[in-house]
């Protein structure tokens, strides 16, 4: 199956033989244990089920048979397949571990990315792709347009795309625009903007410069039993107080080469 290169370019650095210890899908995040210890998460698909028929058969399976899913339209398909790709990209990653961690007492920890670029926002044209709860603080201090596939007030539905991302200064993007495959679309609309790829399911890869990123936002994991635990029990936004903490890098050109001499 042919899709965008992007989908080439993260199987081939998750290719791995690695088995699969474990796949939880809890009500906000999805986690993919590996066995060498790597931890990877992706954002549980908004749509109820109540029938997944390889229920109980993912255990034990190797990543790259995990990750092939990433090409599927089944969303709890593709969920899985981007937890267990970054269950390999992100474990041990140069990238992460030299990343800047981001800490703020100004703002709930889920907006901490937000809170970090603060600063360079005043006067800007900002559209955010995905709702972070809480984002109504910022309404009277910036200009922001929020899409979302499930709207809800105040939100504009996915096809204002079209009209808003070509005029962005600033697009934060959710990076759970991967696995339901409104990447690509979404990223070629916002070339002309700053590009921050953002949440728990980013992948940190320095190749993402070539489709258009500028900058990456998500976690480093710190905790990874008690990040377990809250997943497990339905934690949302918890999970930035219970081991996982924002992250961002610049993706500029000279940032990675500096980056590929580490390899």
């Amino acid at each position: 199956m042919t899709m965008h290169p992007i989908y080439d370019m993260l199987l081939k650095q998750a290719a791995s033989t690695s088995l699969v210890t474990e796949v939880l899908i809890g009500l906000t995040w999805t986690l993919c244990q590996v066995k060498d210890g790597g931890l990877g998460l992706a954002m549980s698909p908004g749509i109820p089920t109540r029938t997944l028929p390889w229920s109980g058969t993912l255990a034990g399976k190797n990543v790259t048979e995990l990750a092939i899913q990433i090409l599927s339209w089944n969303p709890y398909e593709a969920t899985v397949a981007m937890a267990a790709i970054n269950a390999v990209i992100n474990h041990d990653n140069p990238l992460l571990l030299t990343s800047e961690p981001i800490q703020t007492e100004q703002a709930p920890a889920n907006l901490a990315v937000f809170e970090w670029f603060k600063p360079l926002l005043k006067d800007k044209r900002i559209v955010i792709v995905g709702r972070y709860p809480g984002m109504e603080r910022y309404a009277a201090e910036f200009n922001i347009n929020v899409l979302e596939r499930q709207p809800g007030p105040g939100d504009l539905p996915d096809p204002a795309c079209e009209y808003l991302l070509p005029n962005a200064d600033w697009v934060f993007l959710t990076a759970s625009s991967i696995p339901n495959k409104t990447f690509p679309r979404l990223a070629e609309l916002a070339r002309d903007a700053k590009l921050v790829l953002m949440g728990p399911t980013v992948p940190w890869l320095p190749e993402l410069v070539g489709f258009g990123v500028d900058y990456l936002a998500g976690i480093r994991i710190e905790q990874p039993e008690k990040l377990h635990q809250a997943i497990a029990e339905g934690g949302g936004t918890r999970i930035f107080e219970c081991g996982a903490n924002y992250c961002v890098t610049d993706l500029n050109p000279t940032a990675q080469i500096t980056l590929d001499k580490t390899h």
